[in-house]
C-alpha cells in the first residue's frame, strides 16, 4: 500500500514573504508544516494546529538548527523536505559596509544555511530520502549594482548547492535551488540592510541612479505566492533537476546571462542602470 502519511516540511524564515507563502501553500496541500522563525510568539497569521507547528529558530545560533530538527521529528516523526529560506539583502557599495554588517550578511545567508544543512543531513541520510531546497536568487547567477556583498552570498549558495547535489545525491537526497527574480516581499523593507554611504559621499550619484533603476525594476516584480508554487513543484519533483527560475525576469535574464556571457551582460546592466 502507498504511504498515506502526510509529508513534513521545515521552513526557515517563515514569518514573512516567501517563507510564509510556502507555509500556507504546503499546509493547504495537506502537508505537515514546521514554520520556523526567530520569534514565534509574535506570529499572528500562521496558527498552530495538528499539522502546523511554530518553532523558534535563529540561523545565527549554532545550536538552533539541530534543535529545530529535533522538534520537527518529535512533532511529526520524520522530515521529508527542508527549505532554507531565511535570508536578507545588504544594499550599498562595498566600501560603505562595516565589517559587522558584511559578516552578518554571510552569517545569515551562507553560514546559517550551512548549519541547517549539517543539522538535517544526518536525518535524511538515515532515512535514505529527503529534499533539501535552498533559496538562491537571480543575484546568484548575475550581479546588480550596489548588491555586491549580497550577490557574493548567493553566488556562494549556488556553488554550495552544486556540491551538495553530488554529496547528498549519493544517499538518495535531492538538492534543489530556487532562483527568484524581483519579488514583492519585505526584502526591500525590513529584510534589507541599507548601508550608510555618508562616509563615502563620492558614491551619492551612483546610488541615486541605482535607486531609480531599482524602483522601475521592482514595480514589475512577482509575488511570493508564485515562488511558493515553484518551491512546491521542486519539492515534489522526483527528477535530478536542480535549478528552478521564478518570475518572468529570472526566466529571461538567467538564460540571457548564460548565452551572452559575463562581459556582455555586465555592459547591458550598466546601460540599464545608466552608469
Amino acid at each position: 500500500m502507498a504511504d498515506a502519511r502526510p509529508k513534513t516540511i521545515v521552513i526557515t524564515g517563515a514569518s514573512s514573504g516567501i517563507g510564509k507563502a510556502a507555509a500556507r501553500l504546503f499546509f493547504d496541500k495537506g502537508w505537515n508544516v514546521v514554520a520556523t522563525m526567530r520569534n514565534p510568539a509574535a506570529e499572528t497569521d500562521l496558527k498552530e494546529s495538528a499539522r502546523l507547528k511554530l518553532v523558534a529558530l535563529d540561523v545565527q545560533d549554532p545550536e538552533g538548527p539541530k534543535a529545530a530538527v529535533a522538534e520537527a521529528i518529535k512533532a511529526f516523526g520524520r522530515i521529508d523536505v527542508w527549505l532554507n529560506n531565511a535570508g536578507y539583502g545588504a544594499f550599498g557599495p562595498v566600501e560603505a559596509g562595516t565589517r559587522k554588517q558584511i559578516e552578518r550578511q554571510f552569517d545569515v545567508n551562507v553560514f546559517g544555511l550551512i548549519a541547517c544543512v549539517q543539522a538535517i543531513a544526518p536525518h535524511f541520510r538515515e532515512q535514505k530520502a529527503g529534499v533539501l531546497i535552498n533559496i538562491s536568487s537571480i543575484g546568484g547567477i548575475m550581479t546588480v549594482p550596489a548588491y555586491a556583498v549580497y550577490n557574493a552570498t548567493k553566488f556562494a549558495v549556488e556553488g554550495l548547492s552544486e556540491g551538495l547535489w553530488y554529496e547528498l545525491g549519493t544517499f538518495g537526497i535531492r538538492v534543489k535551488v530556487i532562483e527568484p527574480g524581483a519579488i514583492k516581499t519585505d526584502f526591500g523593507g525590513r529584510s534589507q540592510d541599507v548601508w550608510d554611504v555618508s562616509g563615502v559621499p563620492d558614491y551619492a550619484p551612483f546610488m541615486d541612479k541605482v535607486k531609480a533603476a531599482r524602483a522601475r525594476y521592482v514595480a514589475n516584480s512577482s509575488t511570493p505566492e508564485l515562488v511558493a508554487e515553484v518551491i512546491y513543484t521542486a519539492a515534489t519533483d522526483p527528477s535530478e533537476r536542480m535549478r528552478y527560475a521564478v518570475g518572468a525576469d529570472a526566466r529571461r535574464f538567467i538564460p540571457l546571462r548564460r548565452l551572452l556571457g559575463a562581459g556582455l551582460m555586465m555592459r547591458m546592466i550598466k546601460g540599464r542602470f545608466q552608469l
